[in-house]
């Protein structure tokens, strides 16, 4: 029996901290352009209540977010142990590319996946490197295709990556760009034999809704009237995305442990996309909801988004990545143990994977 299996983590935590008190003095507008009534101080504390978050990360001038997705990469091969000429799959998941300090252009060619391929100086042309797009549950939906890949007979060995820069795509007049940051996280995948046991990856399900939850998270102009209408910026509509979130992500997830076979009471840890504490803690309760559960297990969810904020595609796997190294702790991961992955974004997209360790 063969399955896939993670071999090696790896992350990147850019060293810049941007604490809410950074946000103090800032000047925000609503969506109609009119200056916001509460203060600045009053914004950024609710923005704490709601969110969780009291710091995020910013990657430094000088890198991109190939650089971070590289040093990422780096880590986890180094984790894995396996050889980086032998990789067959180098799969990035971005949003915005390569987007250089000081610009509002995207650089997406060559590929990210190529960019960093080329900083691992993997010669081998055999090793495939493409990016995807799928909005935050990217580096998931990554994991997911190099599934299909080993299953296909197309790949033994895949590097997974998530990686982004957010803080260049920010309105800082719109109170959501305190909610992103930038990082990166990266898995080596194999497809190895597990004997009569059944672990690695059990089962994985995604979705997309693009009817009018196409428009919940886009693009557009700044909210501070004198701006300029051609530069444009990350826009979520944050009520409409939890509502969605709420809504089809616990049954998303409740599909997939189903499907794995392993029973809701065998779940160690949910590796969620660190969004918003607040939504991550409703998916939660309604997930063991469906299952006729009332309370919810204690360190049943590992939490980055107090201080590392949301890095979008970067989140779970830097997640993992600390959980599995020892440093979230009293959160631990032991073999035998059963995951679930889940993730949701920009699509509107979800995704889970049920995974026993």
């Amino acid at each position: 029996m063969k399955q896939t299996i993670i071999t090696g983590s790896g992350s990147f935590i850019p060293a810049a901290i941007k604490c809410n008190s950074d946000f103090s003095s800032s000047v925000f507008y609503s969506e109609s352009h009119q200056p916001l009534t509460t203060t600045p101080a009053e914004v950024v504390e609710k923005f704490k209540q709601i969110t969780g978050i009291e710091e995020r990360r910013y990657a430094d001038d000088s890198m991109n977010a190939s650089d971070l997705g590289a040093l990422a990469a780096k880590e986890a091969i180094i984790n894995s142990g396996v050889n980086a000429e032998e990789i067959d799959l180098i799969i990035t998941a971005q949003n915005f590319g390569n987007v250089y300090k000081h610009t509002i252009q995207s650089d997406a060619v060559p590929s990210l996946a190529s960019l960093i391929k080329h900083q691992l100086h993997i010669k081998n042309p055999n090793c495939v490197a493409f990016d995807i797009l799928f909005g935050c549950p990217g580096w998931l939906q990554g994991v997911i295709q190099a599934d299909a890949f080993f299953k296909a007979g197309m790949a033994k060995k895949a590097l997974v990556i998530g990686t982004e820069t957010l803080s260049r795509v920010i309105d800082v007049h719109d109170r959501d760009s305190m909610i992103f940051s930038d990082g990166a996280g990266a898995t080596v995948l194999e497809y190895l034999e597990t004997g009569d046991t059944k672990k690695g990856i059990l089962s994985s399900c995604a979705q997309t809704h693009a009817m009018e939850e196409v428009d919940y998270i886009n693009m557009g102009a700044s909210y501070y009237p004198g701006s300029d209408p051609k530069v444009r910026y990350i826009k979520m509509k944050g009520r409409k995305v939890y509502e969605y979130a709420m809504k089809y992500v616990p049954a998303a997830m409740k599909e997939c442990l189903d499907k794995s076979g392993a029973s809701i009471h065998e779940l160690k840890k949910v590796f969620i996309h660190q969004a918003n504490e607040k939504m991550d803690d409703g998916i939660i309760k309604r997930l063991y909801r469906l299952y006729g559960i009332a309370q919810v297990p204690e360190l049943i969810m590992p939490m980055s988004i107090h201080w590392l904020g949301n890095s979008s595609v970067a989140t779970i796997p830097t997640l993992y990545d600390l959980v599995q190294r020892g440093k979230a702790s009293p959160h631990e991961l032991h073999a035998g143990d059963v995951i679930l992955f889940a993730s949701v974004g920009a699509g509107m997209n979800i995704n889970a994977v049920c995974y026993r360790c």
